[in-house]
């Protein structure tokens, strides 16, 4: 099963937790650009991998592919790809925060329309845990004006902390209201319920769309956002985050959602 195989191979011992910088991050790189080129998209800039340095002095690497289009401007959807790592011997496997995520990017990625009107660029980031310096270095590579809005995937695959009690099927799409129309059509092929705020909580959508994650960088340069999550969990940024605690068939009916409007809105 697609999402599963692909959570478990991000979660497995030799990722080492999925840590920005160390070595064993060539096995995260490795597994995106192999679906990337099997989904047929072409490397941006001619080549998959695209440095940069984090605040740190740690260098980043953004996996970046991209299927043309003829407006000659972009959706970018993407995903972050980098974890906790191993903390005091412990394995941090970040199954829902955020392999769950990079699993929905792949999906959409064979997916995609092969020839929409805006190009769309399918990154995973690197550096969420550095400030989000993969989305900054990705947006100053692009350029605001070329991107018509950005797409992010971040904590996806659960259903541990549902808005309404036992409704299982949801979805949280922050900044989504605009599309709300398009959206709910398109949720309703996998029974998944919309939500357009954070657990119904102003406070709570303004501090996790406009202030934590990468659609973040991508807001505060003006470029509009939609943030597509299930919510944290008691698992969040804990080791025993692990794929287990996931519900892959909603996460499938999640992408299923999302590639549809996808479809709708680059044509």
């Amino acid at each position: 099963e697609f999402f599963r195989d692909n959570v478990q191979a991000l979660c497995s011992p030799g990722f080492r937790g999925r840590v920005s910088g160390e070595s064993s991050f060539i096995h995260t790189i490795a597994l995106v650009k192999g679906h990337f080129e099997k989904a047929g998209l072409q490397p941006w800039g001619g080549t998959w991998t695209h440095s940069f340095e984090c605040p740190d002095g740690r260098r980043g690497r953004n996996v970046v592919g991209f299927i043309p289009g003829t407006s000659g401007k972009w959706i970018v959807v993407g995903a972050y790809c980098d974890g906790l790592g191993v903390l005091e011997g412990r394995l941090y496997p970040g199954a829902d925060s955020n392999a769950s995520g990079v699993a929905a990017l792949l999906a959409l990625a064979y997916n995609a329309p092969r020839t929409p009107r805006d190009g769309i660029i399918f990154v995973a980031f690197d550096g969420h845990g550095a400030d989000y310096a993969g989305a900054r270095a990705l947006l100053a590579e692009l350029g605001r004006k070329k991107i018509r809005l950005m797409v992010n995937l971040d904590t996806m695959g659960s259903t541990l902390s549902p808005v309404e009690y036992k409704y299982r099927r949801y979805m949280i799409a922050l900044g989504g209201e605009k599309y709300s129309t398009a959206l709910s059509s398109c949720a309703s092929l996998g029974r998944i319920k919309l939500y357009y705020d954070y657990y119904r909580s102003d406070r709570f959508t303004r501090l996790f769309y406009r202030k934590i994650g990468e659609q973040k960088v991508f807001l505060e340069a003006g470029v509009p956002a939609v943030l597509f999550t299930s919510g944290i969990t008691l698992h969040t940024n804990k080791n025993t985050d692990t794929p287990e605690t996931l519900d892959y068939e909603v996460l499938r009916a999640r992408v299923l959602c999302i590639s549809r409007w996808l479809l709708l809105i680059s044509s």
